[in-house]
């Protein structure tokens, strides 16, 4: 996993993941993944999947060819609401891409260690496939 800056002011981890490095195949079974992983913490509530690929597509957008798929993950990890302005940081969402041999998961660095150790953690955890 690398940590990179998108547009040169995004903090973003970004991790590929080869499909012969684990058991799933689809978007629909990281997607799955992920939301099993946010229904075993009691401090996150899972919100929503939103199918960026379907979206795009259904809008005449623009998609590079190698993407076969593409999905997000949101959910909170809200523990905490000291003030009005950590609304703009959250809800979180990990982005999972289908590139073909590879799955390319993206999420944005979290203003709360605990958040970025737990969405690290659970996308090493897709390097699985026994």
């Amino acid at each position: 996993m690398k940590q990179t800056l998108l547009q040169e002011k995004y903090p973003v981890y970004v991790a590929e993941v080869s499909k012969s490095e684990t058991r799933y195949t689809t978007v629909d079974e990281v997607v799955a993944y992920f939301k099993e992983k946010i229904a075993a913490n009691p401090k996150v509530k899972f919100i929503a999947v939103f199918d960026h690929f379907e979206h795009t597509t259904h809008i005449g957008g623009t998609i590079a060819p190698e993407i076969k798929a593409a999905a997000e993950v949101i959910f909170c990890f809200g523990i905490a609401l000291p003030n009005p302005m950590v609304l703009a940081v959250r809800p979180r969402s990990i982005g999972i891409a289908d590139m073909g041999d590879k799955f390319v998961v993206t999420f944005l660095e979290a203003p709360m260690a605990p958040a970025n150790e737990a969405m690290e953690a659970w996308t090493k955890g897709l390097h699985n496939k026994d």
